[in-house]
């Protein structure tokens, strides 16, 4: 596999075929104020890691009970106690 490229947003968007194609060997890194703003990879390798990914998001009124009753049993007050007044 082909090293990691990194690429200014600016250079990007005038030569983006070119770094297409370098994606499908390597991930790009698109920087905007030489900071990483965006990666640009394969399909087939987004396409694995989508697989992989086990996450789940609810809206509160749907989620599990088991999940409900973590949430009630968790302790957040050494980060701010502000939050445990939340869960009351």
């Amino acid at each position: 596999m082909a090293d990691k490229l990194t690429v200014a947003s600016t250079e990007f968007q005038t030569r983006a075929g070119l770094y297409m194609e370098h994606a499908a060997k390597a991930p790009v890194f698109i920087t905007k104020h030489r900071r990483p703003v965006r990666v640009l990879i394969d399909i087939d390798e987004y396409e694995r890691l989508k697989a992989r990914d086990t996450r789940q998001a609810y809206h509160a009124h749907e989620l599990p009970d088991d999940a409900v009753r973590a949430l009630e049993a968790s302790d957040y007050s050494h980060i701010d106690p502000a939050l445990d007044a939340l869960m009351d």
